[in-house]
């Protein structure tokens, strides 16, 4: 058998978000979320990391080819999100705040769809330097995969 290698790209992408939840009253939200329930929303700078791991080919030397996974990344994750506003533009984001944890299971779903299946090992995405999140699809829903159809 041959070896499990593990390959990551990262790509960076603006948003805007707000962080406020529907189930939560005004002084909830504010509570909660501080100056990032600002009714004007903020922006980052987000950073994603993908990862996808498996056997190296024996024939290619490669877990996966990177103009693919570079592939993967625009048509599931940046030509959706890099300067959008999550909260307006995206369905997902209706009834679900905007946070990076829900970030990172919306972006874990998008790339489920495009990643050949079980080559996607996990994602990190961070929201600024320091906080992060790392994801790797565990708990998702049928509902939530079927809620984001490519």
């Amino acid at each position: 058998m041959p070896p499990t290698c593990y390959l990551s790209r990262t790509e960076h992408f603006s948003a805007a978000h707000r962080l406020h939840s529907l189930y939560l009253s005004d002084e909830e939200n504010r509570t909660v979320f501080g100056k990032c329930n600002n009714a004007n929303g903020h922006g980052h700078n987000y950073v994603l990391e993908t990862v996808v791991g498996g056997p190296i080919d024996p024939k290619t030397g490669m877990v996966a080819s990177l103009d693919d996974l570079k592939h993967w990344i625009n048509t599931a994750v940046m030509d959706v999100l890099d300067h959008r506003n999550l909260d307006a533009d995206i369905a997902y984001f209706k009834n679900r705040p905007s946070t990076v944890e829900n970030l990172a299971a919306f972006i874990w779903i998008r790339l489920s769809q495009t990643v050949p299946a079980g080559l996607l090992q996990k994602i990190i995405v961070s929201e600024t330097p320091k906080n992060k999140v790392i994801f790797a699809g565990e708990g998702l829903t049928k509902a939530e995969l079927d809620e984001c159809v490519l």
